[in-house]
């Protein structure tokens, strides 16, 4: 008999990364095919779905305390269950499994990061025999693309090219809960994108674990370029992808940031450390002048290309020196955006053995002297902004001022407009406008719509 889950009401939490931010829309996409009612929040849901990260120690602290929390909330007048249906997904799920129903007794559902498509099937049994249903497997054949999908915004789509990863970075939790790298073939990612196209999408993203390396597994060595160059023929409006690991990226994707015009001029590439020393600790597998010389060729390709990194203070062993090679690398580089993080251990990866004696409160004033650097750095880099006319991805009114438009440049900052006399926000959802930038702010640019 097939599976219903009519009337059953959900929401959908999501922590980390595009990855699982993608998955979630393929989650409301099954569950809606399937007769389920997407709703806003806890209080209305009979079904609540966490897709988790397990990359920083933070995300499980906060997806403990979500989940405990629901303990006290009421079910809905009306509601078809007896009891709240709690799902976990995506790397905490894929890692914990049966441990989480121990922890956590009154979680009814567990799926892996390969078991997405089994997720409507595991809510329907746990509604009918009010049992704990785990479902985690090691490996998948398929992308979670093949399912249904209920996507945040319909100008824009994510498109996953590889799952998994082959690198092994001594800090990251992430090829031992998402798998060695697997490419999905490229004519199924064209395929995909076209579908996007006909359907009215202007900015596709791709994602990958390391998107840089898609296709090694596939065809002997990375075919990443070959990629951007097929979704572009299909006539999207805007490219992006992540992320993209320096090791792997080629001087063929760097020249299409020079050629390519919609590929749009924003990068993250995550640099981690700018000490040598400790780059070969992380296992990262580049040297700090390796990755200052991708940064002189991109700029070569697109001189008014948008840099953004991820950097971690801490790692065991980090000395002085060590974050001065650091400070100094961000400094050079004049990044647009950099995310900051401190070390986290991770039971499981190599640096979780690593000895560190390096007291919390001198890694925490590291921290604290590269994010004034940062923010000193992003204001500086969005000032030449200030009298240019920017296309700007219109996303909806501001929840701020629900007179101003935000959107998003090509370079990925977000961008401010006041509306015109007589023109709502709606009618320009998804369409691309020219802005004149009037002011450039450290996160974010001001302007007047040029139409």
């Amino acid at each position: 008999m097939p599976i219903t889950l009519q009337p059953l009401t959900f929401c959908v939490f999501t922590f980390g990364c595009q990855m699982n931010k993608h998955d979630s829309e393929r989650v409301a996409g099954m569950l809606e095919a399937l007769g389920a009612l997407a709703v806003e929040t806890v209080e209305d849901a009979d079904v609540v779905i966490y897709l988790t990260c397990c990359v920083r120690e933070a995300a499980d602290t906060r997806l403990y305390g979500h989940v405990s929390s629901l303990k006290n909330t009421p079910l809905r007048e009306g509601s078809p269950v007896s009891k709240r249906i709690i799902a976990i997904g995506g790397c905490i799920g894929q890692r914990d499994g049966e441990e989480l129903i121990e922890k956590l007794s009154h979680v009814d559902v567990v799926f892996g990061t390969h078991n997405i498509g089994s997720l409507p099937a595991l809510i329907a049994a746990a509604r009918d025999d009010g049992k704990h249903h785990v479902e985690v497997l090691d490996e998948s054949s398929s992308f979670s693309s093949d399912l249904p999908t209920d996507r945040e915004q319909p100008w824009a789509a994510w498109l996953p090219i590889t799952i998994g990863c082959n690198n092994f970075c001594t800090y990251c939790i992430v090829p031992y809960v998402r798998g060695r790298e697997k490419s999905r073939p490229l004519d199924e990612i064209v395929a995909e994108a076209q579908r996007y196209v006909d359907a009215g999408v202007k900015e596709i993203t791709l994602l990958g674990q390391n998107v840089n390396s898609y296709g090694r597994d596939l065809y002997g060595q990375p075919q990443f370029a070959s990629v951007l160059r097929r979704v572009s023929d299909t006539g999207i409006k805007r490219i992006r992808f992540a992320t993209s690991h320096p090791k792997d990226l080629t001087d063929e994707v760097i020249g299409l940031f020079g050629t390519m015009p919609n590929l749009m001029p924003a990068l993250h590439l995550p640099v981690q450390s700018g000490s040598n020393r400790i780059l070969q600790a992380m296992n990262r597998r580049y040297t700090r002048e390796h990755y200052l010389g991708l940064i002189e060729k991109l700029r070569a390709a697109n001189p008014d290309i948008a840099l953004s990194t991820d950097v971690i203070v801490g790692f065991p062993g980090e000395t002085e020196q060590d974050f001065e090679d650091t400070l100094r690398l961000v400094q050079d580089v004049g990044y647009h955006q950099v995310f900051t993080f401190i070390y986290s251990k991770r039971a499981g990866t190599p640096a979780a053995e690593m000895v560190d004696d390096t007291p919390r409160e001198v890694i925490q004033e590291r921290f604290e002297r590269l994010v004034d650097v940062v923010q000193e750095q992003a204001y500086l880099a969005n000032q030449p902004e200030r009298g240019r006319v920017v296309d700007v991805l219109i996303e909806g009114a501001s929840k701020r001022d629900a007179n101003k438009l935000v959107g998003k440049s090509p370079k990925n900052q977000t961008v401010h407009a006041p509306l015109s006399d007589g023109l709502a926000a709606e009618e320009l959802l998804g369409r691309i406008v020219p802005i004149e930038i009037t002011e450039a702010k450290t996160w974010y640019l001001g302007g007047t719509l040029c139409q």
